[in-house]
């Protein structure tokens, strides 16, 4: 029954994440960027936005989305012979020099620590044989995540005609790579040495914000100061994302503080609790444990509250075997439905002997 249930587990989560409709509270807090955007990363409600879908260009924020794509396509253990191309890249850099081999694991601490331009297109010629090919995984990744305003042309975030993408898809992609173990790993390491070559990360945040774990900084003449960046504090992970933002080490501190104080997530359900005993008919057992098949949990302002119904898939009728789906736990704000859970069954019920015999002659031969 656990297995069922840990296959189940992504489901509430999912369905959740389709619901950020409620309106944040905009005076409460502001920022300097020409587009912002926080959510919550477990329900994907929108906590703060402005301007959120406007096209802007996004620099090295870009390499997020890079990291993601490479530790899905690729093994860490690879190792990468560096190009003349990659090693000639133009920007930031973490030093690779032509024909040096590394790991893909080093690469990544390049892309991530130092925002190595030279580092993303080692990558990407590695991952794909070429930046352009590359740049069509980035493209397919972004459609799967959900990001429904954005085109990727390079894997370093250098400006192009072709390469922009919304602070709202930005979140969109954080909240997909904070999923991601090793992303988190990576992105959240302060300095690291390797082979020799010595990789600190230009994240502030990591030491200036508490529960900081990434993600990643950008800047380009044209884009101006991009930012992303990932906050955990007492269970709950909050995404922030400024565009174009001189000031963005200090909106992002306060765009968490008011976050993490105005919106806390409540936990409504754990996984394995019962919900609720559900009426059986014709079982050895007048009742059944239903059980969530995942948590649900929500962040809630103050004033408001979740709620919970439950819908079964049909009349509960023995014989009933635990571990299958018995019907759905449906949470709701202000009566606005804003997630779901499976719910299963947590107990076996057999049928009542005499209800087992009319089945059982059911079954024989007239």
């Amino acid at each position: 029954m656990q297995t069922l249930l840990r296959r189940l587990a992504a489901l509430g989560i999912a369905l959740a994440a389709l619901f950020s409709f409620f309106p944040c509270q905009a005076h409460a807090v502001s920022t300097s960027a020409s587009s912002a955007i926080l959510m919550d990363v477990d329900s994907g409600r929108v906590l703060y936005e402005q301007n959120a879908d406007a096209k802007m260009l996004i620099a090295s924020t870009t390499k997020i989305l890079t990291a993601l794509v490479a530790i899905r396509e690729g093994d860490l253990n690879d190792v990468v012979t560096v190009s003349r191309e990659a090693a000639y890249t133009e920007g930031s850099s973490m030093y690779l020099k032509v024909g040096e081999k590394l790991t893909l694991e080093t690469l990544l601490y390049g892309l991530l620590l130092c925002s190595g331009n030279d580092a993303a297109v080692a990558i990407a010629e590695h991952i794909s044989g070429s930046q352009e090919d590359f740049a069509k995984l980035m493209n397919a990744t972004a459609r799967e995540i959900g990001m429904e305003h954005s085109s990727f042309a390079n894997p370093n975030g250098l400006d192009h005609e072709d390469h922009y993408s919304t602070a709202r898809d930005m979140a969109r992609l954080a909240c997909a790579a904070v999923e991601n173990e090793t992303l988190v790993r990576l992105a959240s390491t302060r300095s690291v040495t390797i082979g020799g070559r010595t990789m600190t990360n230009h994240n502030k945040l990591l030491n200036q914000v508490e529960g900081c774990i990434g993600l990643k900084t950008g800047y380009t003449m044209a884009a101006g100061r991009t930012l992303v960046s990932c906050v955990e504090r007492a269970g709950q992970r909050l995404v922030a994302v400024t565009l174009q933002d001189g000031n963005d080490w200090a909106d992002h501190a306060a765009l968490y503080d008011y976050g993490f104080s105005t919106y806390p997530a409540k936990l409504r359900t754990s996984l394995g609790q019962t919900i609720q005993r559900a009426q059986v008919e014709n079982g050895m057992s007048a009742a059944v444990p239903l059980v969530a098949a995942d948590s649900f949990a929500w962040p809630l302002a103050e004033g408001e509250s979740l709620e919970m119904d439950v819908e079964l898939d049909g009349p509960l009728r023995a014989p009933i075997q635990a571990g299958r789906r018995a019907g759905e736990a449906v949470f709701s704000v202000n009566g606005r439905e804003v997630g779901r859970v499976a719910l299963l069954y947590g107990a076996d019920v057999a049928p009542r002997m005499e209800s087992a015999l009319s089945i059982l002659k059911q079954g024989l031969p007239g």
